[in-house]
């Protein structure tokens, strides 16, 4: 049987073998936030279908690229599109970019994602600092231990760089941009969340809530990556009503147009 690591180092070396880039920042972009990628500068696009062993992405909005390049004057990598588990990939498959990522050197992840609002205050279009999660997804972790990768128990205290979180707070005041904090709530999806979901989650302490992110920056803690997470709030729990109805295109415009401010962000961070 083929060990895990042989498969991590099998794309590893393939996108040596195709970018001179060697960057140590990773970025995954979600759901309508994939034009980002569009102010990296000088970029090498490898699409998923072409790096052994790398799934499809499927979900609206993902293109299905990785591309390495200069963000901000800084080499990177960025997921344009990411693997969810209701597209029917196993937790190991989700992640496996993140594991690629840290066989190929990346020591920090900025991820983002579109949410649901929970929290009251929070309005369409708004931009949340992730301070922490809850999730209801199956654990990536479940199996046996990749020794060479992580620790069996890995500590998820402090899972969210405070260092960044400031950092980007500071560039927020600076270029006049409110950025909202809170913590995420994961679920399985595909279906949206109903309003009675809505209000468990914020008893338990959700700000917001989406599919995805979780499972990969469980792994790039595994993997001893420094994280920052970024919600873009598309949808709220208190404009929920017998008329309303969430859709998922919707859901794509509203993120690309917060991913100008996103983008900003995300520049200061890598440098």
């Amino acid at each position: 049987m083929t060990s895990p690591i042989t498969l991590f180092d099998e794309a590893a070396a393939y996108l040596r073998s195709h970018t001179h880039y060697r960057p140590t920042t990773g970025i995954i972009l979600g759901s309508g936030l994939g034009n980002l990628a569009d102010a990296i500068e000088q970029a090498d696009i490898i699409p998923y279908s072409e790096i052994p062993h790398f799934k499809t992405s499927t979900a609206v909005g993902h293109k299905g690229n990785l591309i390495f390049g200069m963000l901000n004057g800084t080499p990177v990598v960025a997921m344009q599109g990411r693997f969810h588990y209701y597209e029917g990939y196993s937790m190991q498959e989700v992640t496996f970019p993140v594991r690629v990522m840290s066989r190929f050197g990346i020591q920090r992840l900025l991820v983002s994602n579109a949410a649901g609002g929970i929290n009251p205050d929070f309005r369409v279009g708004d931009l949340m600092v992730i301070t922490d999660h809850i999730s209801f997804m199956p654990n990536p972790l479940i199996g046996k231990n990749i020794e060479e990768m992580g620790p069996r128990f890995p500590d998820m205290t402090t899972v969210y760089s405070s260092r960044l979180r400031e950092k980007a707070h500071r560039l927020a005041q600076e270029i006049g941009i409110t950025l909202r904090e809170g913590v995420y709530v994961a679920e399985t999806g595909p279906t949206y969340e109903t309003p009675a979901e809505y209000r468990m989650y914020r008893l338990l302490g959700g700000d917001a809530v989406g599919m995805s992110t979780v499972p990969e920056v469980i792994v790039a803690r595994h993997c001893g990556m420094e994280i920052f997470g970024m919600s873009v709030i598309t949808n709220c729990a208190q404009d929920l009503g017998e008329d309303c109805q969430n859709d998922g295109d919707e859901v794509v415009r509203v993120a690309n147009q917060a991913a100008d401010h996103m983008t900003r962000i995300f520049q200061s961070l890598t440098a």
